[in-house]
């Protein structure tokens, strides 16, 4: 079996459009041996044809051990990396991945579940829900928002009859004013665990909705989306409290890269804002918080070095 970085090869088995833009891909092993195993929630990195290591999400149940199956949407002011794997691939080729990780994981102790999708969020949700009906887990329910009915993935499936009173589906045609209400879906935990995963703002929203929650039932996923494009960054730097060692952090590498590089062992584990692993105690500076982990209260005093800026010149990490 794979280690967790380093990759093997798959072959696209089935690739076919689900969605405006968005294609569903199956993969397979190529000389047909088992895939490494994988738990609602996960993702892979899939290396694109264009040489770039992309991270998706497995929407298909984990009770499904001959095959992984990912959703990938073909984002035109993304970097290349889904145009490229849309574009540059057809069945039968083959792909380098690495194993499953996950992030984004699906705890099992809580009484019921709240699942919040927007778009192409809807991946790993998938794959929860399949597990959930599949082992007669807890209940749960579905909220699934997109801007039309034909950019919604898994469009069919979610209204079929098995989902009646699980999935409310949502379209807000591009209008906030058309957007979904869901503080009374929120203003009352009572015992749920809650997981979102769609765009920045969708999540954003949830987040300040759900201030009142524990922290520990609330989970996000992004894919990354926190790291804004280089030439909306601007360079700062970085001081060590402890040693006064000071750091330069250009607009293309975050904290967490830049200490690393200069070897520093630092806990990390998703890299984009939503798990809490490499919460860091700030000393001073102006942060520009690009996070969801941290409360407003815990903002004051922390920073999430994998995705979090500076607003001012320089941050002073306890470090």
């Amino acid at each position: 079996m794979a280690e967790e970085n380093q990759t093997f090869n798959v072959k696209i088995v089935e690739k076919r459009a689900i969605a405006d833009d968005i294609v569903m891909f199956e993969l397979q092993t190529v000389d047909g041996s088992p895939l490494p195993p994988f738990t609602p929630g996960a993702h892979l990195g899939v290396q694109v044809p264009n040489g770039e290591l992309r991270k998706y999400s497995l929407c298909n149940g984990p009770d499904e051990l001959d095959r992984y199956v990912i959703a990938v949407k073909k984002e035109h002011g993304g970097r290349g990396g889904s145009i490229s794997l849309i574009e540059g691939t057809e069945v039968g080729d083959e792909l380098p991945i690495t194993p499953p990780r996950n992030d984004f994981s699906l705890k099992e102790g809580p009484s019921s579940y709240i699942f919040i999708a927007g778009g192409i969020g809807i991946t790993p949700i998938r794959s929860m829900i399949r597990h959930l009906m599949a082992t007669r887990g807890r209940p749960f329910k579905l909220y699934y928002f997109t801007r039309t009915p034909a950019m919604m993935a898994f469009r069919e499936e979610f209204a079929g009859p098995e989902f009646r009173g699980k999935v409310v589906i949502h379209h807000d045609n591009g209008d906030p004013e058309q957007a979904y209400d869901l503080w009374p879906v929120l203003e009352e935990p009572k015992g749920a665990h809650l997981y979102c995963c769609g765009p920045r703002g969708l999540m954003e929203a949830v987040r300040d909705m759900t201030g009142h929650w524990s922290s520990a039932a609330v989970h996000f996923e992004d894919f990354g989306a926190a790291r804004a494009r280089p030439e909306d960054n601007t360079p700062f730097t970085v001081v060590l409290a402890k040693s006064g060692e000071r750091y330069e952090i250009p607009v293309d590498k975050t904290i967490l890269e830049v200490l690393r590089a200069a070897g520093r062992t630092l806990p990390s584990s998703c890299e984009s804002g939503t798990c809490g692993t490499c919460k860091t105690r700030l000393v001073g500076g102006e942060p520009d918080h690009r996070d969801l982990a941290l409360s407003e209260q815990e903002r004051a005093r922390n920073i999430m070095i994998c995705v979090s800026r500076a607003k001012s010149d320089e941050l002073v990490l306890d470090l």
